[in-house]
């Protein structure tokens, strides 16, 4: 597996393409939302009062779903992961960070009793997304049953 891809852009156009790259509202998270939604779960959106501020929040199931970038979570043996070729120091710091972050803000949602479900990026892609909707829903099921 190649770990490492050369940069085929300028740096100008290189930086004008992260500056595009939205935190929010992504186009996995609008897509899962828009599914749980036609399927009748209600939810809230980024919440800014837990740690993380949560993708979504479904109290009823007192459960909270993170919809993560493969890249910028380092999702572990996924395709869509790659370390960028230049800059390889920032880029291994930058997501170490963000998985850290989402380790402390995970133990601290557990603590407040929250049930926590990740969903991958290339989770949500047109081969798995049945499944994963499946999974998704049989999760939510069990956690109110609890």
């Amino acid at each position: 597996m190649e770990l490492f891809m050369a940069d085929k852009h300028t740096p100008e156009q290189r930086r004008f393409n992260m500056q595009q790259i939205k935190s929010k509202n992504t186009k996995p998270e609008v897509l899962l939302r828009k599914i749980l939604f036609s399927k009748g779960y209600r939810y809230r959106i980024n919440s800014k009062n837990l740690p993380g501020k949560p993708d979504i929040v479904l109290k009823k199931y007192n459960t909270i779903i993170f919809v993560n970038g493969c890249f910028w979570h380092g999702h572990k043996n996924c395709t869509y992961f790659v370390i960028p070729k230049t800059n390889t120091d920032f880029w291994i710091n930058k997501i170490n960070a963000n998985k850290n972050r989402d380790q402390n803000n995970f133990k601290s949602l557990l603590k407040l009793g929250w049930n926590i479900i990740t969903i991958w990026e290339c989770e949500l892609k047109k081969d798995n997304i049945e499944k994963t909707v499946n999974k998704l829903i049989e999760e939510l099921q069990n956690n109110i049953e609890k």
